[in-house]
């Protein structure tokens, strides 16, 4: 941590009587609720937090760290922090709840604080789905400013991203606009894939899918069958139909209760599918997989879009979480077998998840209204998750960096922007998410409307 920030306490004062949320520094005992965040390996150690319950609690805030000259970060549930954020004016924004469904205009409106659980219930209560992440209690906002990759919904439909159509943003200035493609397209071609490098979003509106149930779940296998469960894999990542989506995950499971019994202790192969066609269909793409080996837990079956976070089956209790990712070229028997080595059965690493994910179909397609998206040609990314102590990412870094190295020769220049980690949180690594020149662009558009450099937490497009 750097040297303490003084704030003299006659402008604390004042900051907490300009806003309606509560406002707590290090000596105060609401601090560690204001700035708790579900990726427990970064503690949050902002000089203030500021608890925003509306649009002009977010305004006093940001007016306030340009007064103190503070960088300003921003917390929603936590899952994408890749700082402490050491003495920032911290906006928790987890009170932002608002939501609302359009069902004729097939829209959904929320707060920034929203919860991807929220908005598939009410949706899917209508026969509606958004394009949502593996995880249910992941904010909103933040999984969309950052690409937003879904397990099912992509390859249809695309990134989260492209079916944004409207925000309510305050920019470094203080200023709460309301932002579309006509009324400052290049604000609103940024933020879709810039993250949180131009303000505070408060609101967002997307379009709704037309989907009320797919075909999916997670296959489980012991890790001997890797081969045989690899090599099914690749058939349906070959596969030219963009209703079909897959990953394949190496998972390294503890005998603890919470793991089902027949996966404790044990190394998995965990097939993640998911089919936007007829049960039968279904049933018929994955007849093969269930033939090449046998499975401990078989969870793959016609499902309404409320239960889709079944296909990954990501955790739900904060824990301390270190990350590695790259895209991927390609994904040949060369890579499968490198694979294999790096993260089977056989090998000695604490890596905890290693993930092969089949990108392309829509996600590969500029949107009718382009954004800052990157790399949209990577057909496959590989993602890599571990856990140590709070804080305590070295314990993990050389096993991470290895497993990543393993498919060196398959490497994309490019990386899923929600993936990055601390260990790419400069903005050199940063703009590996980008092309350059989508990254040039975003550079213009941060000198226009954050001059200063005042949102410079996280993912960080200029060093502060």
């Amino acid at each position: 941590m750097n040297d303490a920030v003084i704030i003299p306490p006659a402008a604390l004062d004042l900051l907490t009587s300009q806003v309606a949320g509560p406002v707590a520094t290090p000596a105060d005992q609401s601090y560690g609720d204001e700035t708790f965040a579900w990726n427990l390996g970064f503690p949050q150690t902002p000089a203030v937090a500021v608890g925003a319950t509306n649009a002009a609690d977010v305004q006093a805030a940001v007016r306030f760290a340009a007064i103190q000259n503070l960088p300003v970060a921003v917390l929603a549930t936590g899952h994408g922090v890749m700082s402490t954020a050491d003495q920032a004016v911290l906006i928790n924004v987890r009170r932002l709840k608002s939501l609302q469904i359009d069902q004729r205009a097939r829209t959904a409106t929320v707060g920034a604080g929203v919860e991807w659980q929220e908005v598939v219930s009410a949706a899917g209560a209508l026969g509606l789905a958004p394009v949502s992440g593996s995880a249910l209690n992941v904010g909103v906002v933040g999984y969309t400013l950052g690409g937003g990759l879904s397990p099912v919904l992509g390859r249809r439909f695309g990134w989260a991203a492209d079916h944004v159509r409207s925000f309510d943003i305050v920019t470094a200035d203080g200023e709460l606009r309301t932002v579309t493609a006509q009324s400052e397209p290049d604000l609103f071609w940024a933020v879709r894939g810039g993250k949180s490098n131009f303000g505070v979003v408060v609101s967002l509106t997307f379009s709704l899918m037309p989907v009320s149930r797919f075909y999916g779940g997670g296959l489980y296998f012991d890790a001997e069958h890797a081969d045989a469960v690899l090599s099914e894999f690749r058939r349906l990542a070959g596969l030219d139909d963009d209703r079909v989506s897959v990953s394949f995950a190496f998972l390294r499971l503890p005998p603890a209760p919470f793991v089902p019994e027949p996966l404790r202790g044990k190394v998995i192969a965990h097939l993640r599918f998911s089919h936007l066609g007829t049960a039968a269909e279904g049933e018929a793409l994955l007849a093969p997989v269930r033939v090449a080996a046998p499975a401990l837990i078989d969870l793959a079956q016609e499902r309404p879009y409320t239960e889709y976070a079944v296909v990954h089956n990501d955790p739900v209790e904060p824990l301390p979480a270190y990350e590695r990712t790259t895209m991927l070229t390609g994904f040949p028997p060369e890579a499968a077998q490198a694979f294999v080595e790096a993260a089977g059965a056989g090998a000695d690493t604490p890596v905890l998840v290693a993930e092969i994910r089949r990108l392309g179909g829509a996600l590969g397609r500029e949107p009718e209204v382009a954004n800052a998206v990157g790399h949209r040609d990577a057909p496959f990314t590989l993602w890599l998750g571990a856990t140590a102590a709070p804080g305590n990412q070295a314990a993990v870094a050389d096993p991470l960096d290895a497993l990543l190295d393993a498919l060196t020769p398959w490497k994309h220049p490019g990386s899923v922007l929600n993936f990055l980690s601390p260990a790419d949180a400069d903005p050199a690594q940063i703009a590996r998410a980008y092309s350059p020149a989508v990254h040039e662009r975003l550079l213009e558009c941060k000198l226009k409307y954050d001059p200063l450099n005042r949102f410079r937490v996280n993912h960080v497009l200029i060093a502060g």
